[in-house]
């Protein structure tokens, strides 16, 4: 089995946008609604351009033009309700789920039914593609999740261990051995198919609707009840924070294809958007009904809405001048075929996207930390990242390698105090870094177990501890302030809102006088 670099941890990243918030979410005009044969359960763009809409209502997936918004396609081969219909990477397939139990797989571009998955033994609500394109992931009321080959049309893979109906799930794009589903059961499950076992088990206080996981799949959205939560999945699902913006139950997911963005819908009528850094709200759109499925495309450019009337609502956002300036840039740049100027383009020539490329695929090399690593020399491994000045998010992520190999403490053994010194230098630079925090205080733990009687031998690590015992204990001084002020804070929020009533009180009282005094004879 070839060995996979270790690459780095993936954080979510800052949106860029060109406008303030709500003025690039307005830019999301004229809405276009679209009568459906029943509810909208589903709505999905397609990975690849034009970014066709596949809708799911009823016993029918319907294709829309990605460019004109036009009706292009209908499947209309279920003689039940459908469900999750979803495209795969390339967009030449589409999946679904009905109410007769089975999972098919459809060629997008001819209505042919491909495959016909047959053993649930009640409705499937939700079917995804694995990354790895051949395999299919389906969610069952019978509570089990299964996973089939395409080519063999075989299921692989039967997860059990959900107590309720399983009404979602998702797949993680780094990884194809790893999906998440959501239950009524209150459970979130994240499973290993290459052990066919559950690895962590998320638990909320409602029934599951939707989840969704980060780019990197670091951290995943959970949405129930009227709550939106984020876990960590890397520390074994450990709750993040929740956002409770919205009063009824949230029952859709989605993200911008910058990761910045959260989209959440609900059946308060309100599609909500969310900073993942900050984890505040910063949009809120209304809609004519409640709000079952949620879906951004891929260029930022489209915005579709599912309501339970059975209507849709596809929104388009203005590009602006300066959009449409490179577009066209790079239109003109384009070569036609047959010139004298194609045949002399030169090896730098990237081509259209449209073109079909051959390519050699030059095998990368493996940087020197992950050739170690690939020896199971997990000492060197970590010698190797600390010496080369690299980035404390690749430090961090060799580090959680370690910890999820078993391998921390033998890594950290056996070295003498220059060995050390890197080490301890680079946990009191980036301890106090939040990110790191978690996984650094793990390792601090460990050093200290290990060289507790050098501390005494050595002056020099002796020194670097005391260095990191300041620099943790202004850390806690700081958040204990910061603690202090958030009191501050409430009690006076809490004061304001005590005036705020005794005023209101004041000026009802006084209108009731008011009018007793104008019923009084004259």
């Amino acid at each position: 089995m070839e060995f996979k670099a270790l690459g780095t941890t993936k954080t979510a990243r800052a949106a860029k946008r060109g406008l303030p918030e709500s003025g690039y979410w307005k830019r999301f005009q004229s809405p276009v609604l679209v009568k459906e044969h029943g509810m909208v359960t589903s709505l999905e763009f397609s990975p690849v351009k034009p970014h066709d809409l596949v809708v799911t209502a009823s016993t029918r997936l319907q294709v829309y033009n990605g460019r004109t918004g036009q009706l292009k396609r209908t499947f209309a081969r279920f003689t039940g309700p459908a469900h999750s219909g979803s495209f795969r990477a390339d967009g030449r397939l589409l999946v679904a789920g009905d109410d007769t139990n089975m999972v098919q797989v459809l060629d997008a571009g001819s209505r042919t039914i491909l495959r016909t998955f047959k053993g649930h033994r009640d409705p499937v609500h939700i079917t995804r593609f694995l990354p790895d394109k051949v395999r299919v992931m389906s969610g069952s009321d019978d509570k089990t999740v299964r996973i089939w080959d395409i080519p063999s049309q075989a299921s692989v893979n039967q997860l059990e261990g959900h107590t309720d109906y399983v009404r979602t799930g998702c797949v993680f794009g780094d990884n194809p051995n790893m999906v998440a589903t959501g239950s009524y059961d209150h459970t979130v499950k994240l499973w290993d198919l290459r052990a066919n076992t559950c690895t962590t088990t998320i638990e909320i206080a409602d029934p599951v609707e939707d989840v969704l996981a980060f780019p990197g799949g670091g951290v995943v959205a959970v949405a129930g009840g009227p709550n939106v939560h984020l876990y960590d999945t890397l520390m074994g699902g450990r709750h993040l924070t929740t956002m409770g913006n919205h009063e009824k139950t949230v029952t859709s997911l989605c993200m911008d294809s910058g990761g910045g963005r959260l989209l959440a819908g609900s059946l308060d009528h309100h599609v909500k958007i969310y900073d993942v850094q900050s984890f505040k709200m910063v949009y809120s759109a209304s809609y004519p009904a409640p709000v079952l499925s949620v879906a951004l495309s891929p260029d930022d450019t489209k915005l579709a809405v599912g309501m339970t009337s059975g209507v849709f609502s596809l929104r388009k956002r203005h590009v602006s001048a300066k959009e449409q300036a490179d577009m066209q840039s790079a239109a003109a740049q384009t070569v036609k075929y047959g010139t004298r100027e194609h045949f002399v383009r030169g090896g730098t020539h990237k081509g259209a996207a449209d073109d079909l490329r051959i390519e050699h695929r030059r095998r990368k090399g493996l940087a020197d930390y992950d050739q170690h690593l690939r020896k199971f020399q997990h000492s060197r491994a970590l010698d190797a990242v600390l010496a080369n000045n690299r980035t404390g998010m690749t430090v961090v992520t060799l580090l959680q390698e370690l910890v999820h190999r078993g391998a921390l403490a033998s890594a950290l053994a056996g070295r003498d105090e220059l060995s050390l010194d890197p080490i301890v230098r680079f946990i009191i630079k980036f301890i106090d870094q939040p990110r790191y925090t978690q996984v650094l205080t793990q390792v601090t733990e460990t050093l200290i177990d290990i060289y507790d009687d050098l501390l005494l031998q050595s002056g020099r690590i002796a020194e670097l501890f005391i260095r990191l015992r300041t620099k943790i204990r202004v850390e806690l001084r700081v958040q204990q302030e910061m603690e202090m002020l958030m009191g501050s804070m409430d009690m006076l929020m809490a004061a304001c809102s005590v005036s705020h009533a005794r005023a209101a009180e004041r000026t009802a009282a006084a209108a009731d006088n008011e009018k007793d005094l104008a019923l009084l004879p004259m």
